[in-house]
């Protein structure tokens, strides 16, 4: 059964709105690239904490004050060093595209993102 004129303006009207509010949920949430200068800092991080906290285990028997300071210092090395590595790199945001103005996409896109893309084409003629 055909939709009347009118129900096909409110269904595209939704549509159009979905999609706005969608991209903007998509974007917003979009994860971002890892850099690979922040993996390799914070590994080493977590590499030299690992040694701080042996080092304080192994002088634990002659000081333990400075057991525990070298311990705490290696613990919070290995911590900075984890959340670095995981920090994405500055300005690896994608960049956010208009919906009616959007290109085809390549063979990297979802299927929800062709199927939105071919959607649209339809629509437009």
């Amino acid at each position: 059964m055909p939709l009347s004129e009118q129900e096909q303006r409110l269904l595209d009207e939704m549509e159009r709105h979905l999609m706005h509010n969608d991209a903007d949920v998509v974007h917003a949430g979009a994860p971002r690239t890892l850099s690979y200068r922040n993996l390799l800092v914070g590994a080493l991080l977590v590499l030299v904490g690992l040694g701080a906290v042996l080092a304080g285990i192994s002088l634990w028997s002659a000081t333990a004050v400075v057991a525990v300071i070298v311990g705490v210092v290696g613990f919070a090395a290995m911590v900075f060093g984890v959340i670095l590595a995981f920090t994405p790199a500055k300005g690896s945001a994608p960049a956010e595209a208009s919906t009616s103005t959007r290109a085809p996409r390549g063979s990297d896109s979802s299927f929800m993102d062709k199927m939105n893309d071919r959607w649209d084409r339809r629509q437009q003629g």
